[in-house]
């Protein structure tokens, strides 16, 4: 039976990415309990989302590198929209603000993917060498 071609299926490196994404705001939030943290929901997941994207990825012999920049992306868009809802009703909003908020959001969201692909990496290789599980292992 064919598929009706509107419906498609999310790529894996983005389900991947997506994993990593969610599943980093719990652990955000058990690394806040530590002494002395001071961890956001935004830079959990642009570390921590990387991470576990790229150690789902390197289970599902996918490319951690890339499940990495992607879920760096979307921490990229936890950060700024954390932002917004938490911080934004108490600045006062002039010209100057504006323009400075969209610089900042922008190299925020340049820069995400990148730390995303380098903790993606990481959360990769951990899965490959402490796991055990990951594509590198000879049968």
């Amino acid at each position: 039976m064919a598929q009706n071609p509107r419906y498609r299926r999310i790529p894996q490196v983005w389900r991947a990415a997506a994993l990593g994404t969610i599943a980093s705001l719990p652990a955000t939030v058990i690394i806040n309990w530590l002494p002395n943290s001071e961890a956001t929901a935004g830079g959990g997941a642009i570390i921590v989302g990387p991470m576990i994207a790229g150690a789902v990825a390197a289970n599902r012999s996918l490319e951690s590198s890339a499940a990495g920049l992607r879920a760096g992306f979307l921490g990229g868009v936890v950060a700024v929209s954390g932002f917004i809802l938490t911080e934004a009703t108490a600045v006062a909003w002039s010209l100057n603000t504006i323009v400075f908020f969209f610089i900042a959001a922008g190299m925020l969201l340049c820069f995400s993917p990148v730390f995303g692909l380098i903790f993606g990496r990481i959360g990769g290789w951990a899965a490959n060498t402490v796991g055990g599980f990951g594509v590198d292992q000879a049968s």
